[in-house]
This record gives structure tokens, C-alpha cells and sequence, in this order.
């Protein structure tokens, strides 16, 4: 007997229902109640109506807050492209040079960081680039001045998320690699082609969309941490995440906050859409 289309539709609803219900409850009405928040009256736990949107003006018309969430876009970006740029070779390496058998074991190398706690890793920075740490001792046996980059809160703050975020590119873009069919690799070099114009040609276009991943997992959290710029820079040079734990937790300025993590949304919402527009290309989406 033929499943009616109605039958089919139950069927589908069953289906889905569990992660729909998921969404809305763990996503959809947080996001809500946010934005409702945003565009409420008050401050010091205190949140009623009429409905405004004071909280945004307050945002635009104090340039302290637009230049925070530039330097949060600017850090973030920054962070996105350093890490991008070393897990490649490394997601390279294991891909084309690692023996099929050992890579499951060099996957697993790469994951020992996140063994140790994220804030016992951040105090470690502070031995090796801090005022007589590894780095600075190793200038001073050549004969150097020492330089305590721990000092430098923003160039600080991009190492250690560059650290964190590291292993999270290196796994997309090594899946990303899997997938290149070697044949085409060697009918390049057949063709005359060096290695190098092989890589631009073929391997690197095929594994953009394991780049392109691999940045949206690094930029999205790296904008929206806190943490580090607490630890690293030691609130000197706060992000949007310092400023609206602030506004939240500290003020308890709800609204304020909430118009401060809407805009930060926005703004990832802004550059992921791009990333994605600019996977298409990659995965036959645009030409």
C-alpha cells in the first residue's frame, strides 16, 4: 500500500521533531529573549517596558564601544588567519607525508593540548613570554635585551587564542585534504607542472572549503571569548565578550548588554554569511 502524502508529512515531523524542539528550546528562545531584552528599559537587575531602542543609540553614540568591537573584529580576524595559516602545513603533512596507519595517532597527538585546563594552558603563556620566562631568557643568553612580550596585551592575547583555536582549523582542513583525489595531483606534474603550481592549481582550490570551515570554527568563538583578554591582558584591553559580561554579570544592565550581544551577533552574522558566500565557488554552489 502507498504512503498518502500526509502520512509521508507525519512521518517527516516525527523525523525532525526531537532536533526542532532542541533548536527552539536551546537556541531559538535564548536568541529571543535576548533580542526582547535589547530593546527594554532599565539597569541594575531592574528590566521593564516601554519598548526602546535607547540601548543601540547609547551603543552608537559613544565611539569607546564601536572602537572595542573594531579591535574585537580586527583580533578575531587576526587570530582566524595566524591559525589558518599554520594548521595548514601541519593538516598538509599528515595528510600527504603521514603513513595511512599512523595518522589516526597523529590526530590524536594534535588533541593532547585540550587534555590540560584551558586557564592552567593561558598561565603557561605567562612562563614562556612573561618578564623572565623562556623567551626572554633565551635572548638574554645571546645577549639580547629582553623584550616581556607578556607586556603587549593585544599581541599576547592573539598567541594565546592562536594556541587555543589551533587544533579546531587543523581538523577541517585535514579532512579537507583526504578528499583530494591524488590522480589529479599526478596528472598535473604529468602535464609538466612543478609541485608548487600543482598546489595552487589543484590542491588548494579543492581544499578551500576545509579552509573556509576551519576559519568560521576559529572566528566565531575567538570574537566571543572572554576568558583570554581577562587572563592575558588583564582587562586592559577588553573585547565586546568583556564588555557585555560586564554590562550582565557586573552591572546587571540587562538591556545594555543584551543590545551589546546582538550587535557582537550581527557582526559575526555579517563576516560568517561572507565565508560562506565564498565557500560556494568551492563546492560548485556559484561560478
Amino acid at each position: 500500500m502507498a504512503a498518502t502524502p500526509g502520512s509521508e508529512a507525519r512521518a517527516g515531523l516525527k523525523l525532525i521533531s526531537p532536533t526542532a524542539i532542541y533548536v527552539i528550546l536551546l537556541l531559538a528562545v535564548p536568541l529571543a529573549t535576548v533580542l526582547i531584552y535589547s530593546v527594554m528599559t532599565g539597569g541594575r537587575g531592574n528590566v521593564s517596558l516601554p519598548l526602546t531602542i535607547e540601548n543601540y543609540t547609547e551603543l552608537a553614540s559613544k565611539s569607546v564601544y564601536g572602537y572595542i568591537l573594531l579591535k574585537s573584529l580586527l583580533v578575531a580576524l587576526t587570530v582566524t588567519a595566524i591559525t589558518v595559516l599554520l594548521a595548514y602545513p601541519v593538516a598538509y603533512f599528515v595528510s600527504f607525508h603521514v603513513k595511512p596507519e599512523r595518522k589516526s595517532l597523529w590526530l590524536f597527538l594534535i588533541t593532547i593540548p585540550f587534555w590540560t585546563s584551558y586557564i592552567i594552558r593561558v598561565s603557561l603563556w605567562f612562563v614562556i613570554l612573561g618578564y623572565g620566562g623562556i623567551v626572554d631568557s633565551a635572548l638574554a643568553s645571546i645577549g639580547l635585551p629582553p623584550l616581556n612580550i607578556a607586556s603587549y596585551s593585544i599581541l599576547s592575547i592573539i598567541i594565546v587564542l592562536a594556541h587555543a583555536y589551533a587544533p579546531f582549523a587543523v581538523l577541517p582542513i585535514f579532512v579537507s585534504l583526504e578528499k583530494v583525489d591524488r590522480s589529479l595531483l599526478e596528472a598535473g606534474q604529468d602535464l609538466g607542472e612543478s609541485r608548487w603550481v600543482t598546489f595552487l592549481r589543484v590542491t588548494l582550490p579543492l581544499s578551500m572549503p576545509g579552509v573556509i570551515a576551519a576559519a568560521l570554527i576559529v572566528f566565531i568563538p575567538t570574537v566571543g571569548d572572554y576568558v583570554t583578554p581577562e587572563l592575558v591582558g588583564d582587562g586592559k584591553e577588553p573585547m565586546i565578550a568583556n564588555l557585555i559580561e560586564t554590562q550582565l554579570l557586573k552591572l546587571q544592565n540587562f538591556p545594555q548588554g543584551s543590545a551589546f550581544a546582538v550587535v557582537s551577533m550581527l557582526m559575526v552574522g555579517i563576516v560568517s554569511v561572507v565565508f560562506v558566500l565564498w565557500n560556494r565557488r568551492y563546492i560548485g554552489g556559484s561560478k
